[in-house]
């Protein structure tokens, strides 16, 4: 389990991102087997990306099979255990008779393999686990006709490269984020509206500078230097050839001399900032408003105008669920306007669905999270697992997750 906040941070209303969300480091060798694995298991190329294993989607939803065994972040699918006010599992098992078992899910690469062991249903997937599932023959295309609900998840976050392969989806979006710039406005008087100020300015906040502690943060830099050097020629952070990747790796050897905490779990960066250990860096909205609540430092937020790196999760089915009436079921609850909207306020996050703002308990809630957003979605670069078929479809000479991650333990040793 991941490590749980603070008494006085797990009370606040609308700041429990996953009690505690982490996506943590992907361990090195079984990235490696994963990735190497997945290349292995796709198909012939179409329109410019190789095509997963041949797998047909459901065709028709029947009676529920009266079980439902699922892994998800916590926070996504709470049944009153943690909270009896916070559940929208029970009435789901009300209305299908699908009696569902919730598997916690602490980092992606935990979520990989336990869905690889055929135990389980569905997951709650990031985009840094997505297409390993997807080639790795490990879930199934979904049928969105048979989810309703889906015809109201906001467009621009169907059918794209971390959740479809070929105009094919493969889930049901959740939720997202953006990753954001914050920083102290006590200290940082300047209102930095550029990545510069974590990258090329870092030195003057030296010792004082906070940055995501995972390999995915590599595209983080991969953007900055998109927009600052485009003689590298990088058009997607996360489709990087060696040459593209060795400019951001050494960047962040660079930034690496002026950090002063890197985080995984959300409470490091509030007590980071709270204690003045930190001024300026990457967060989530939901951080600076958990800060903000406490009003024991005053911080601001800003979508930098190189854009950002965030997440968008998405819910799969598994190829080789014991149980896909009654997960397709799930799909579509979970998906529903009125959950939703719960799962977001609750976790902290945009909700997928756009009419769940209707439903929100906070009236500026979607405001804050910009949930139906577009032109700020269109600034972010959803979490993509990098491989050697080049994400974006320009070709196959990328660097695979497993090299991101020998960049991320050079960076971190330096």
């Amino acid at each position: 389990m991941p490590a749980e906040p603070p008494a006085d941070l797990a009370g606040l209303v609308g700041a429990r991102p996953g009690r505690a969300r982490w996506r943590t480091v992907l361990a090195l060798g079984a990235c490696v087997v994963l990735v190497l694995g997945a290349t292995a298991c796709g198909g012939p190329r179409s329109g410019g990306r190789p095509a997963p294993p041949d797998l047909e989607p459901l065709s028709a939803i029947g009676e529920g099979e009266g079980r439902l065994n699922i892994i998800a972040w916590a926070g996504y699918a709470e049944d009153g255990s943690t909270d009896p006010d916070v559940d929208w599992v029970t009435p789901f098992e009300e209305e299908t008779g699908c009696r569902t078992t919730v598997k916690l899910g602490n980092t992606s690469d935990e979520m990989v393999q336990l869905m690889r062991s055929g135990q389980y249903d569905g997951v709650s997937a990031s985009g840094d686990a997505t297409l390993r599932l997807i080639y790795g023959g490990d879930v199934a295309p979904v049928n969105t006709e048979l989810v309703p609900n889906y015809a109201s998840i906001s467009s621009f976050l169907k059918d794209k490269s971390w959740n479809s392969v070929n105009g094919q989806m493969y889930g049901i979006p959740h939720g997202w984020g953006a990753n954001l710039l914050m920083y102290n406005i006590q200290v940082v008087t300047d209102a930095p509206n550029s990545w510069a100020a974590v990258f090329d300015d870092a030195g003057e906040y030296k010792g004082r500078v906070t940055a995501y502690d995972s390999p995915i943060y590599i595209a983080d830099a991969a953007l900055y230097l998109s927009k600052t050097k485009p003689e590298l020629g990088i058009k997607d952070p996360y489709s990087l050839t060696t040459e593209q990747l060795d400019a951001a790796t050494e960047l962040l050897k660079q930034q690496r001399e002026n950090i002063g905490v890197y985080w995984s779990d959300y409470t490091k960066e509030v007590e980071a900032f709270e204690s003045g250990a930190a001024v300026i860096g990457t967060t989530w909205q939901v951080i600076a408003n958990t800060i903000g609540a406490r009003n024991r430092v005053q911080v601001n937020t800003v979508l930098p105008k190189e854009g950002s790196t965030g997440w968008s999760d998405t819910w799969m089915i598994s190829a080789k669920a014991a149980h896909p009436n009654c997960m397709y079921k799930w799909m579509n609850w979970i998906s529903s306007p009125e959950i939703n909207a719960q799962v977001a306020e609750y976790f902290g996050e945009a909700p997928a669905n756009a009419q769940a703002c209707e439903y929100t308990t906070q009236p500026d809630f979607c405001e804050i999270y910009h949930a139906t957003d577009e032109k700020f979605a269109s600034r972010i670069h959803y979490w993509t697992t990098p491989q050697q078929d080049c994400v974006d479809g320009s070709g196959d000479n990328c660097t695979a997750y497993s090299e991101w991650v020998d960049r991320w333990h050079q960076i971190r040793r330096r």
